[in-house]
């Protein structure tokens, strides 16, 4: 079904710094708002309940292959091992198995940044420059302005996939996605009453989320994690598991086939493009940013295999030191082009490491400071960040409906503060209204969604028995 758009944040022009709807900015809230309800008419709410797969959709396996191009050739069967594991790993790695379903199905045309892989895991805890503890989406690897129902129904549905992988129930799955878009849409009408620069300066933080959480025990477990996360630090915690040696002897270990240097490279031995790669990182710092950057020394750099959709693509972890001999360990991360841009338009930016570096900016109320892009020596596009900064990613495999059902109203409260920071939350606001409407169809779609994802996931499981799609599986323990 095609958007029906207004010319909300579309076109290159305004796309170079985000979506920015600056048609509707210099409107009244209150007319904002009546443009955003008028869209009921040309997208009624009830459309986005129906989920009923087009004729010529792909084959499921035929787009995990495609997404399987420019991939390390080595790493592709562990991919496939990882993504068969269950119906919710597939949904994980399936991000572009998506892209191409949500494109046929209704949009109101309002765009806003979107992650283009909001499902629950990629939403968790970290610090702030400030040292604060926030909650946000983090892994923005698809990041492109889009429409905002994208994000939201991708997030609604992975609740049910893992809801069912939990052993939870279908109505605690579907009460679970209720809650999840109510807490979108109530907060995004919170957002549409507030200030630009308040709304823009506001952060869901870590204190703030405990407060909301009703049963003393979850409450208590929140509370212990938080304070363990905050007083761990990285030589304490990561550099141990991930580095052997101390000072400047130090060099990563290690751990095939996760953590592993390239063919012929010795421990130590910084591969040329990646010390390329890093040098055009440091050039596109802020210069304070350089300047703090110079007290580090690049001792070693090996490949990291990272989560599910990550597989195969390039991931390489940095150890740095400074005199001092205290470690600094930075991810440069392969960025590829968004499984969005055939059907949301191509990045403005040369650069895809550029575009995620956008995106976290502008969906994050705060980012990592060495948040930056380059461009490896054969092309590849790649963004930095620090491996780990007090990240607390949630187990949410052993999720009972309580955490759940808390985890849901998080999720939602930060994708509607993430799509408020660069669309109009006015418009979305007044599109949603005040009535359960939009809630109960997305909850009847993202339950539709959840079996053709079982069913994509059985498709992939019999051409992996059928010994068509290589897979390798790892040891469990």
């Amino acid at each position: 079904m095609e958007d029906v758009s207004l010319e909300l944040g579309e076109g290159a022009e305004q796309a170079e710094s985000g979506p920015r709807p600056a048609v509707t900015h210099h409107l009244s809230r209150a007319e904002r708002r009546a443009l955003g309800k008028s869209l009921r008419e040309k997208c009624p709410r009830a459309l986005h309940g129906s989920w009923k797969p087009p004729g010529n959709r792909p084959d499921p396996v035929h787009l995990v292959q495609e997404s399987d191009k420019g991939r390390m050739p080595e790493l592709i069967p562990l991919r496939h091992g990882r993504m068969v594991a269950s119906p919710f790993t597939f949904y994980r790695g399936a991000a572009l198995n998506m892209a191409e379903d949500l494109a046929s199905t209704p949009s109101t045309g309002v765009r806003v940044q979107c992650a283009g892989d909001a499902h629950l895991v990629n939403f968790r805890c970290f610090a702030t420059p400030e040292r604060n503890v926030i909650f946000a989406i983090n892994d923005l690897d698809e990041t492109l302005p889009a429409p905002w129902e994208w994000d939201l129904k991708r997030l609604a549905a992975s609740f049910v996939i893992a809801c069912r992988d939990n052993g939870l129930s279908e109505s605690t799955a579907r009460d679970t996605v209720l809650t999840c878009v109510r807490s979108y849409r109530e907060h995004m009408a919170e957002f549409s009453q507030m200030r630009s620069l308040d709304r823009w300066y506001f952060a869901l933080e870590a204190e703030m989320l405990l407060s909301t959480i009703a049963e003393p025990r979850i409450r208590r477990r929140a509370i212990k994690g938080l304070a363990t996360a905050r007083e761990t630090n990285l030589a304490e915690d990561v550099f141990p598991k991930l580095v052997e040696g101390t000072g400047h002897t130090a060099l990563i270990k290690e751990q095939p086939p996760i953590l592993f240097r390239l063919k012929g490279q010795r421990a130590g031995e910084i591969d040329p493009g990646i010390a390329n790669a890093f040098a055009r990182y440091c050039e596109n710092l802020t210069p304070a940013c350089r300047v703090m950057l110079d007290h580090y020394r690049l001792l070693d750099a090996a490949i990291k295999v990272v989560g599910v959709g990550s597989v195969g693509t390039r991931c390489w972890v940095a150890l740095l030191m400074d005199g001092a001999g205290d470690p600094l360990i930075l991810q440069l991360k392969q960025a590829r082009a968004s499984v969005l841009e055939a059907y949301a338009g191509k990045s403005v930016y040369p650069n895809h490491g550029q575009r995620v570096v956008n995106g976290h900016r502008l969906m994050q109320p705060s980012s990592d400071i060495f948040l930056g892009w380059t461009e490896g020596s054969a092309g590849s596009h790649y963004y930095v960040r620090q491996l780990r900064d007090v990240k607390i990613k949630f187990a949410v495999e052993t999720f009972g409906k309580a955490e759940m059902t808390v985890f849901a109203d998080w999720c939602g409260w930060s994708l509607a503060l993430s799509h408020a920071r660069s669309g109009d939350p006015s418009v979305i606001s007044g599109y949603l209204g005040k009535s359960d409407a939009f809630d109960k169809a997305l909850a009847a779609f993202s339950v539709a969604y959840a079996d053709e994802t079982e069913a994509d996931h059985a498709v992939l499981k019999r051409a992996i028995d059928n010994g068509k799609v290589k897979a390798v599986f790892e040891e469990q323990g």
